[in-house]
């Protein structure tokens, strides 16, 4: 059986919402405010899952993702790239606007359900999907990176704190110069 892990940039405040900015609040842009070092590479540290899971994206994350990584290079890139990417919309996508990209047909959290008996499921972004399914309590594994900021408002991973049934499992920095650190949360009966 998989996982299912959920990824996401977070502010020491717990924010995840606008971390590039283009959502125009007056937020966002905190994860680039230290170059794009700190945002580079696999600094979810998910190593060969990058090619054997499938990435679950909203449609909105999707398509911002889907104008970006086309056209980047480099061996993040080529993994992002060629990984499998399914896609939670109602209102369908362009699958040819990034390779190996598909909607979910029916309901994203039975899809779920299904997908994880065959492998792991990474969920990259997409703060409604994840809502969704840490509700439906589908969610095994959350990867934060979290940049030293206090953004003071914005949309938060958790509303109401970390999960009770979800243990500390690790914490390192996430680059060399110490801006991010990755913190991983596991289900406590996983």
């Amino acid at each position: 059986m998989g996982d299912v892990i959920v990824i996401q940039f977070s502010t020491l405040d717990g924010v995840v919402s606008d971390p590039d900015g283009r959502g125009g609040t007056r937020h966002g842009g905190w994860a680039f405010r230290f170059g794009t070092g700190p945002v580079d590479g696999d600094k979810f540290r998910l190593g060969a899952r990058m090619q054997t899971a499938v990435h679950l994206y909203g449609r909105r994350t999707w398509e911002h993702f889907a104008k970006l990584w086309p056209a980047r290079e480099g061996d993040f890139a080529g993994l992002m790239n060629a990984a499998t990417k399914r896609v939670a919309t109602r209102t369908g996508i362009d699958g040819a606007a990034w390779s190996n990209s598909a909607p979910i047909d029916g309901d994203p959290l039975a899809w779920v359900k299904d997908e994880r008996q065959h492998r792991d499921i990474v969920v990259i972004g997409s703060l409604s999907v994840v809502h969704a399914l840490a509700a439906a309590d589908l969610v095994d594994e959350y990867r934060l990176v979290t940049f030293p900021v206090v953004a003071g408002e914005g949309d938060r991973l958790f509303a109401d704190g970390r999960p009770a049934d979800f243990r500390f499992t690790t914490a390192e920095f996430g680059d060399p110069a110490g801006v991010t650190t990755l913190t991983v949360l596991r289900r406590a009966t996983s």
